[in-house]
C-alpha cells in the first residue's frame, strides 16, 4: 500500500448554517481530505497511470504541466511515489502556498510573471507555450490537462461516490469549471445513478466565457481561463452559474467560520451556485456540490490573510 491508495473516498457533508431557510438541502464533496488537500489527486492518478501503462510515459521519466497549483501538487506526489521527475509551468498570479507545496513534492517550478498577479487568457496561453517548448526541448511526457481526457475517467469514482453516500434522490450536481474534467467525470457518471440530475456548471463572474461574456481578469484560482476549454460538453450542462470573486471569497471565509469548512475560492463559489441552485428548487430537494480543495492552499492570498483582525489583535467585534 502507498499514500496513493487513500485517494479519493472522501465525505459528503450536509451544510447547516450557510444554506437560508427555504433552500434545498446542500450536500458538499470534501476533497480537502485527499493527499494533498485537492481533488486533484484523482486526476493525476489517472492521467499519469494511464500514460505509463501504455508507454508514453517511461519507467523514471520526466513529466511535465503547466497549472495554477493544486494539479501540479498532484501530479507531482504521484510522480514522486512511482518514481519520476517532474517539471511545473505556472505563475506568481496563484498562491504561494502552492508554489511551496509543489516544491515540497520535489518538483522544479518556472514561474510566469503576471501583471497585477490576475489570472489572465494571455498568462493562461503563456503557460501552455512554456510547457510545450519544455515538452519539445527535453521530450518530457506532457500531461496537458486541458486536453487530456484520461483525467475524466480519473473524476468518474467521485460521482459514485456521491450517488452512494446521498442517500437519496440528487436532484443538482454543481460544480465549477476549469478543465471541465471533473464536471464531466463525476457529473456524467452521477448522471448515470440519477438520470433527472440538473447539472450546473460554475464560473467567474469577471471572465463568464461559458456564458457568452467577455473573458477577464478575476482571483478564483483553478477555473475560468477566458475561454471555453477544450474538454467542455456543452450537452452535459443544463445551467451556468456566473459568481463574483468577492462572493467567492467571503463565502469561502463563512465556510470556514460558521461550518469549519476550510476550503478554497473555487469551493466559495461553488457553495454559493449551489445556494442560489437550491433556492430555485426547494427544500425538498438535495443539491451536491464540491469543496475542490483544502484552504491550506491559500492562506497568504487575499481570500485570507488577516482578514477580520482588529487593530489591538484582540477577537472579533461583538455579534461578529
Amino acid at each position: 500500500m502507498t499514500v496513493l491508495d487513500t485517494i479519493g473516498r472522501t465525505p459528503l457533508v450536509p451544510l447547516r448554517r450557510v444554506a437560508p431557510p427555504g433552500c434545498a438541502r446542500i450536500l458538499v464533496k470534501v476533497e480537502g481530505a485527499n493527499p494533498t488537500g485537492s481533488m486533484k489527486d484523482r486526476m493525476a492518478q489517472a492521467m499519469i497511470g494511464r500514460a505509463a501503462a501504455d508507454g508514453r510515459l517511461p519507467v523514471g521519466g520526466t513529466i511535465v504541466e503547466y497549472t495554477g497549483g493544486s494539479t501540479g501538487a498532484s501530479l507531482a506526489l504521484v510522480a514522486a511515489v512511482r518514481g519520476y521527475r517532474m517539471r511545473i509551468v505556472t505563475s506568481d498570479a496563484f498562491s504561494g502556498d502552492k508554489l511551496a507545496q509543489m516544491r515540497a513534492y520535489g518538483a522544479h517550478l518556472t514561474v510566469l510573471p503576471a501583471p497585477g498577479r490576475l489570472i489572465t487568457r494571455a498568462l493562461i496561453e503563456d503557460m501552455i507555450a512554456a510547457a510545450r517548448q519544455i515538452r519539445d526541448r527535453t521530450g518530457a511526457y506532457w500531461t496537458d490537462q486541458l486536453t487530456n481526457e484520461d483525467s475524466i475517467a480519473g473524476y468518474r469514482p467521485m460521482g459514485a461516490e456521491i450517488a452512494a453516500a446521498a442517500g437519496g434522490r440528487v436532484d443538482a450536481f454543481v460544480q465549477a469549471v476549469g478543465t471541465a474534467a471533473s464536471l464531466r467525470g463525476a457529473g456524467g457518471e452521477l448522471r448515470r445513478h440519477h438520470p433527472g440530475v440538473r447539472i450546473v456548471a460554475v464560473e467567474p463572474a469577471e471572465s463568464a466565457v461559458l456564458s457568452g461574456g467577455a473573458p477577464g481578469a478575476h482571483r478564483i484560482e483553478g477555473i475560468g481561463i477566458g475561454y471555453r476549454p477544450p474538454m467542455w460538453d456543452p450537452d452535459l450542462v443544463d445551467e451556468v452559474v456566473a459568481v463574483p470573486t468577492g462572493r467567492a471569497e467571503a463565502m469561502a471565509r463563512r465556510l470556514a467560520r460558521e461550518e469549519g469548512l476550510f476550503a478554497g475560492t473555487s469551493s466559495g463559489a461553488n457553495v454559493v451556485a449551489a445556494i442560489a441552485v437550491g433556492r430555485a428548487l426547494g427544500p425538498a430537494a438535495t443539491v451536491v456540490t464540491l469543496l475542490v480543495d483544502s484552504g491550506l492552499k491559500y492562506l497568504a492570498t487575499g481570500g485570507y490573510g488577516t482578514h477580520g483582525d482588529t487593530p489591538d489583535g484582540g477577537g472579533p467585534p461583538a455579534g461578529g
